[in-house]
């Protein structure tokens, strides 16, 4: 397999994201710009066997248990060798029963309110997923809660200003967006991407090709 390949994997057996091919399009688009080839799949035993060699794994709104044994395994090594991993929106829903990969996400969805515009506060702009952005990022998304905050365990990039919407549930520390390498590889993760919407808005491509660039260590075009 190529080392300039990214997979993204899609498989959902819960909700399911009408932004999933909208997002796939997206990403198609930022590999490329970055001189990588882009391969979608939801079949677990294609992602088992393309990891190898493959420069980043992007999960993008899965949800549910998606994973057999095998591709565990193969994940778990990808990441363990060095492997880049993202996580997009709904990735924190998934996977529940393997601890494992809560650890490589950094954070488990709890709930949301409904989607709504609000405020995305930038807490470390030396990142290249949030250097383009001001110190405000309004954005309509679904603001996600986590079941308890990654702080302390990765680096958090982006905050929730829980009152610039109605309804969230974590109050004054609600991380959205973070990084961390605790796992053997470089990961990434970031809560919003709810809507077809977002994928067309520079400003959330940029942050989704930061993350990327940064997770496969790759510099920005």
């Amino acid at each position: 397999m190529s080392a300039e390949r990214i997979l993204v994997f899609t498989r959902t057996t819960g909700y399911r994201h009408d932004s999933i091919p909208h997002g796939i399009g997206a990403f198609r688009d930022l590999g490329g710009g970055l001189g990588l080839t882009v391969e979608a799949t939801e079949d677990p035993g294609v992602l088992a066997a393309a990891l190898d060699g493959c420069r980043a794994v992007v999960f993008l709104s899965t949800s549910g248990e998606v994973l057999t044994p095998a591709s565990r395994e193969a994940l778990r090594e990808y990441a363990a060798a060095g492997g880049a991993f993202v996580g997009v929106h709904a990735a924190a829903t998934t996977e529940y029963d393997w601890p494992w990969y809560g650890e490589l996400l950094g954070a488990r969805f709890e709930r949301h309110p409904e989607l709504q515009p609000g405020v995305a506060v930038v807490e470390d702009r030396d990142h290249p997923a949030t250097a383009h952005l001001d110190a405000a990022w309004p954005f309509t998304d679904e603001w996600y809660d986590f079941r308890a905050s990654p702080r302390g365990r990765v680096r958090v990039l982006l905050c929730a200003d829980e009152s610039t919407y109605e309804g969230g549930g974590m109050g004054e520390d609600h991380p959205l967006a973070w990084c961390h390498e605790n796992t053997g590889g470089r990961s990434f993760y970031t809560a919003l991407g709810h809507s077809p919407e977002a994928y067309a808005d520079p400003a959330f491509r940029r942050h989704l090709l930061g993350g990327l660039a940064w997770a496969a260590e790759l510099p920005l075009p």
